[in-house]
């Protein structure tokens, strides 16, 4: 089959359009490769000491096997932010107090404002309408961690945040224009109307939490020292309607008032994470 591709495209294409053509398929199939085992790389090692308020970040890799971890003080683990879901394997664990493992979702981008219209000039011309912003952006969820341990020490508390990130809030509409002033022969103009608020973001889920404890006695005194975060974040609040604009004043009638835009919809709020403890 590949003998006959190569035939096909070499009687339909000339040899220097071939040449190039098999060049950025080349390309193409060392970049894919590339990715595939920067993705699927496992990190080894076999000692992680963190000192005191020390943070380690989990690169390049979804999965990381330690022989020994040692957390000191207020230390934290920060999970691969490109990897939907981290595995740690460790063969023995020393978590001192106050260590965390982080994993929240990425923080959501707040909606741009709407521009305000013109303030008219022109006599008896009414204002310009405000302009919608940018709707809030979804937030994050949180990520997934296996954590596969053999024996594990915690001297006072493992925080895991796996939160889901809020959604950003909606943009505010833009403000209307005031209308221009009235004469002696038109009354003043009307002002415009002010832009409606955007809808806020959808806020992520909490990731799930599993944890494997191979020489765990009792996986109720660990459930004890785990203090776990893995809630669904809330949803972008809407943003408020832009503000009409004023109405231009005249001695023959003033003008009237722009209405005020709708307000935006808030986001939804994420969904709760689970949380499984097993000994095996």
């Amino acid at each position: 089959m590949g003998c006959l591709f190569y035939f096909q495209i070499s009687l339909v294409m000339p040899w220097d359009d071939y040449l190039c053509f098999m060049k950025q398929f080349f390309r193409c199939v060392v970049v894919l490769a590339f990715v595939f085992n920067t993705a699927h790389a496992q990190i080894r090692l076999s000692k992680l000491v963190l000192l005191p308020k020390q943070e380690y970040k989990i690169l390049g890799s979804d999965v990381i096997s330690i022989d020994t971890l040692i957390l000191g003080d207020s230390s934290r683990i920060v999970l691969n932010p490109q990897a939907k879901t981290n595995i740690i394997n460790v063969a023995v664990a020393l978590i001192g107090k106050g260590c965390a493992i982080y994993g929240k979702g990425e923080k959501a981008e707040l909606g741009k404002r709407g521009r305000n219209g013109a303030n008219q000039r022109a006599p008896c011309s009414d204002g310009s309408e405000g302009s919608e912003g940018g709707a809030g952006f979804n937030g994050k969820d949180g990520l997934n961690l296996s954590f596969y341990v053999g024996v594990i020490k915690i001297a006072g508390s493992l925080q895991v945040d796996l939160s889901g990130a809020d959604g950003g809030n909606g943009g505010v509409g833009g403000t209307g224009g005031d209308g221009g002033s009235g004469t002696t022969v038109c009354k003043g103009g009307n002002g415009g109307a002010g832009a409606n608020g955007r809808n806020g973001g959808n806020a992520g889920s909490g990731g799930s939490l599993n944890i494997s404890c191979k020489k765990c006695q009792d996986t109720r005194s660990l459930q004890d020292q785990l203090i776990v975060k893995n809630y669904g974040g809330f949803g972008g609040l809407g943003g408020d309607g832009g503000r009409g604009g004023q109405a231009g004043l005249g001695r023959l009638k003033d003008g009237k008032n722009g209405k005020k835009g709708m307000p935006g919809i808030q986001g939804a709020p994420g969904k709760q994470g689970s949380v499984t403890l097993e000994q095996k």
